[in-house]
């Protein structure tokens, strides 16, 4: 069957009242455009070649038009020739600076003299491109106010002025503007490449983070599997040598019970000789009883104190020691380690003191390391030098020779002191906790020093410092 072709306007098969596609015509009483009414009334009947079109209009693939299909909303540009109720404004000419619908733009499309016309999307604007003095459609830029203007512009306030047409200063920018867009779309890319890195790094640090986590808690459970063979061990040790030396202290009492019930035996049979009261019976008699062996010694009962194991226990005290020892000083490099991956860049380095006081923070003076005759004071912030010793209590971390004093806080990484004297000068050094306490700062491999003996009495210095704690004596 020939396919039928129907070219029709959608909007000649609407209703007048809700604009929306005719479903099911028929017709009425009275017509709701012209308000004519039909007398008589006819009886009201379905307009079959009415539906049929309408059918044939679905069938194109169109759909119902909505309210504001065609005609202009509130938001909408409307077209300046309708009259009544205006349409929606398809085009706006910049040329007669006026907006069409589609009916009445068809003429610019047609009419050679309008093919020429400057055509746009809807403007709103379009009375913007009048100039408010001369009443004159603006057609140039000046230069020197950059501002647009109409022709009897350059011949009033604007006269002299380096003037373009406005199409031309629109050509020179917009190629300024495409350089700008080719600038922005190039540093889009190379952010968005940037962008994939540092994804690419975020996960290689998880991952990098998640297998250092797994094979710490490796290292430490062997640690501790190796500490609990280790305690283990001793525990047996301790516990076999216990039945050892409890076997050899029971055998030597089961000898010496034995010897004592022997001895008591004896004593009450000279007991009982000793009552006889014939003397010739006791006479008879005495010859006859044993002579008494010679009694068993164990001298080392009485020759050394009984320590039993103490001395382990001493021993395993200075293990935990030692192994506190080899903790401390190596979990600052562990910390430092973990403080050292940086993948961005730092921040720039402080050049101010206002600067520098962002990261400040209090040191305190350790008492128990000070020498004898250094005395602390306000809050152990404030050393001074005594000429006779204080009296402060023995104490190992204390120094002996050198009159040096250890801060309370440890520091890592880049750091910085301000350091306020006074008299002939002060030292400023970086130590390990565990230097030893009769060596002088910066004359072994446990620290350094900076001499400050000719600087003023504020004094403001940074120092790199990796692997040392910070530390401060005068």
């Amino acid at each position: 069957m020939e396919q039928r072709i129907v070219q029709l306007d959608q909007s000649n098969f609407s209703c007048s009242i809700c604009l929306d596609l005719l479903k099911d015509p028929m017709m009425i009483h009275s017509c709701p455009q012209c308000r004519r009414e039909f007398i008589p009334r006819p009886v009201l009947e379905k307009n079959f070649m009415l539906a049929e079109l309408v059918e044939d209009l679905k069938k194109t693939g169109l759909q119902a038009a909505p309210a504001d299909h065609c005609y202009a909303g509130p938001e909408d540009v409307a077209c300046d020739v309708c009259t009544g109720r205006k349409r929606k404004a398809v085009k706006s000419c910049l040329v007669c600076l006026v907006s069409y619908c589609k009916n009445h733009l068809q003429p610019h499309y047609d009419v050679p003299g309008l093919k020429k016309h400057k055509l746009v999307n809807p403007s709103k604007t379009l009375q913007e491109n009048i100039c408010s003095r001369h009443g004159q459609v603006i057609k140039i830029f000046c230069r020197t106010d950059q501002q647009c203007i109409c022709y009897l512009c350059t011949m009033d306030e604007h006269k002299g002025h380096e003037t373009v047409p406005a199409a031309a200063e629109r050509d020179e920018k917009q190629k300024k503007l495409q350089e700008s867009r080719q600038q922005i779309h190039q540093r889009i890319q190379d952010q968005e490449k940037d962008v994939k890195l540092l994804q690419q790094e975020v996960e290689a640090i998880n991952v990098s983070a998640d297998k250092t986590v797994e094979d710490s808690e490796k290292i430490f459970t062997e640690l501790i599997r190796l500490l609990q063979k280790r305690s283990s061990e001793v525990k047996q040790q301790i516990r076999s040598q216990q039945e050892t030396e409890v076997s050899r202290v029971k055998d030597v009492q089961e000898k010496l019970e034995q010897e004592i019930t022997e001895l008591k035996r004896k004593d009450a049979e000279l007991e009982q000789l000793s009552h006889t009261e014939d003397h010739n019976q006791f006479l008879l008699n005495y010859p006859s009883l044993p002579a008494l062996r010679e009694s068993t010694k164990y001298s080392s009962i009485n020759i050394r104190p009984l320590t039993h194991f103490e001395d382990v226990t001493a021993a395993v005290s200075e293990l935990r020691d030692k192994l506190q020892d080899v903790l401390r000083d190596s979990w600052t490099n562990i910390s430092l380690k973990v403080t050292e991956v940086d993948v961005l860049l730092s921040e720039p380095e402080p050049k101010s003191r206002a600067e520098f006081l962002r990261y400040s923070c209090e040191i305190t003076l350790d008492p128990n390391t000070a020498f004898r005759r250094l005395v602390l004071s306000e809050g152990n912030r404030k050393v001074t030098w005594m000429n006779q010793n204080q009296f402060y209590s023995s104490h190992p971390d204390r120094f002996t020779i050198c009159p040096q004093v250890l801060s309370r806080e440890s520091l890592i990484g880049r750091c910085y002191w301000e350091v306020e004297r006074t008299g002939s000068g002060v030292y400023v050094a970086v130590s390990y906790q565990n230097i030893n306490r009769t060596e002088a700062f910066g004359f072994n491999d446990k620290s350094c020093f900076i001499s400050m003996q000719r600087i003023g009495a504020l004094l403001l210095f940074t120092y790199q410092c990796k692997h040392l704690d910070s530390r401060m004596y005068k």
